[in-house]
């Protein structure tokens, strides 16, 4: 259910853009966006890639207001995998230093608007600020029951799945020794051992910046997802590419491996 009206959301669309076309009951549950370009925008205007990165906190923000405004019920956002350690060093600290800032400055607005703020990955690695940071924006926000903002932070799919797959060997291990009979491993169990284990699994995925690959991203949840990939470097993408993209996935049939 939209939670403004059409021309509050979309007030002034380009020209060709009808965002009226948008219908309620095709606005995806959940959205995951793979966030990529600040690198690429920075080096265009000559710019250091942490100013690219500081560029993409605007667009985060409007990414959040559109999908809150639009009914979208959980959005997740690729902002830090396991492989982007590998960056240097001056990257990585500003990186961390700005998570921690961004989200203590943008909590208090996320709240008023009732989204509910968490983390999926091995956040341990983290700064003690940054992960205070973090820790701070879910308990003001745990209760909220709008839209869940989950963000990706020293995410990575592959340990995701490893980390799941020890579960489950774990309650086989003491299902054993309590004597009970050996099962036969589900789906759904396994599913219990992923950071999204009460969430839906992504109806559309959308990667800027025109990459086509995943990065190592929710590999195991995007099985039937769809894919929106843009042109648009990560800092360019306002509201109107997400609409855009709201678009494209009410276009498509979803046949889950059905005819």
């Amino acid at each position: 259910m939209f939670h403004k009206p059409i021309d509050e959301m979309f007030p002034n669309p380009p020209a060709g853009l009808d965002a009226h076309a948008l219908r309620e009951d095709a606005v995806p549950q959940h959205v995951a966006v793979i966030m990529d370009g600040n690198g690429r925008w920075a080096k265009k205007r000559a710019l250091n890639r942490l100013k690219g990165h500081k560029a993409g906190i605007a667009a985060v923000r409007e990414l959040i207001r559109a999908a809150s405004d639009a009914g979208v019920r959980f959005l997740t956002i690729y902002s830090f995998s396991t492989e982007n350690w590998k960056r240097p060093e001056e990257e990585v600290v500003g990186l961390m230093d700005l998570f921690a800032k961004t989200m203590l400055a943008e909590v208090d607005g996320l709240h008023a608007e009732n989204v509910r703020v968490r983390t999926i990955g091995d956040v341990s690695m983290l700064p003690q600020e940054t992960r205070d940071a973090f820790a701070e924006a879910w308990e003001k926000t745990r209760n909220n029951t709008g839209m869940t903002l989950l963000v990706a932070v020293n995410y990575g799919s592959r340990q995701e799945m490893l980390r799941a797959t020890q579960r489950c060997i774990d309650v086989a291990v003491a299902r054993a020794m309590a004597g009970d009979a050996p099962h036969e491993l589900t789906e759904e169990e396994f599913g219990r051992g992923l950071y999204t284990a009460d969430c839906p699994d992504p109806d559309l995925v959308i990667r800027t910046s025109g990459e086509m690959r995943l990065s190592n991203f929710l590999l195991w949840q995007v099985a039937y997802s769809e894919f929106y990939v843009t042109d648009t470097l990560w800092p360019d993408f306002d509201r109107y590419e997400f609409l855009r993209a709201l678009l494209s996935f009410q276009e498509r049939n979803r046949r889950f491996g059905a005819v």
